[in-house]
């Protein structure tokens, strides 16, 4: 009898630590997440090789975000690490809010590689721009603006395998290239790319069944950034102004 009423009283204190458990989750904060976000080597085809052999110095991007597009989201950094996007749930309400890390050399590197992989000889220098002109180590110079870079992944309706997500990222930048020693730019213009997780149709024809390709929120952004970087060496008006521009020979 009394192991009886042990057992009954054992069980209903289990359920309510299960009930408190409930309660503290529903009214939990916000969670977080340090997301990784880097460049694609060789995603983006089509013009690799095509730029002259000429020297480049890639230094640091500025990030210039002003986060007019997201909606009045929290956008402050987390210990150092800028904010990158956000994940929603059914209702928009805010499940978790994502983490990268640092943009300016995020950028830097993408775009030396990309630089590279069009042809030129690249590399990423730590001096500021200024100083990087005057010491005139290369042909040209690389700097660029983070205008945009945020991914929102949201949850949709449940399926019989779970609930289904989407994610999109947008990446916009501004890129300049100078000459050695002069400070006014002798290219400068603006890319941007998205995409979308599950991929968007194409002409109208999609991919299949609707899922994710990328787990993670930072994978869907790191397409994006891969996108934009390669962008700028795919502008036909820059590739024609290097390739008719005639580099002294020191």
């Amino acid at each position: 009898m009394f192991r009886w009423i042990g057992a009954i009283t054992a069980w209903g204190l289990l359920v309510g630590l299960a009930g408190c458990a409930t309660s503290q989750e529903e009214g939990a904060p916000t969670g977080t997440s340090i997301q990784t976000v880097q460049y694609y080597p060789f995603q983006v085809k089509g013009y690799e090789n095509t730029y002259p052999k000429r020297r480049a110095a890639v230094i640091a991007a500025t990030d210039n975000r002003d986060f007019k597009d997201v909606g009045g989201a929290d956008h402050a950094p987390s210990e150092g690490h800028p904010a990158v996007g956000m994940v929603l749930d059914q209702q928009g309400k805010v499940l978790q809010r994502l983490y990268g890390p640092a943009l300016e050399a995020l950028v830097q590197d993408a775009i030396a590689h990309a630089a590279t992989e069009a042809g030129m000889t690249a590399t990423t220098v730590s001096l500021p721009l200024k100083q990087e002109l005057a010491a005139r180590n290369a042909d040209y110079v690389i700097a660029s603006r983070v205008l945009r870079c945020w991914v929102t992944k949201s949850r949709g309706a449940e399926g019989p395998d779970g609930p289904s997500w989407h994610a999109a990222a947008v990446v916009t930048l501004e890129a300049a290239i100078y000459k050695p020693p002069f400070e006014v730019a002798f290219w400068q213009g603006q890319v941007s790319a998205t995409y979308t997780d599950p991929p968007a149709p194409v002409n109208g024809v999609g991919f299949g069944e609707e899922t994710e390709i990328y787990d993670q929120p930072g994978e869907v952004l790191s397409v994006a950034l891969t996108r934009a970087v390669a962008e700028i060496f795919k502008r036909d008006d820059l590739h024609t102004l290097l390739e008719q521009d005639t580099i002294r020979v020191r």
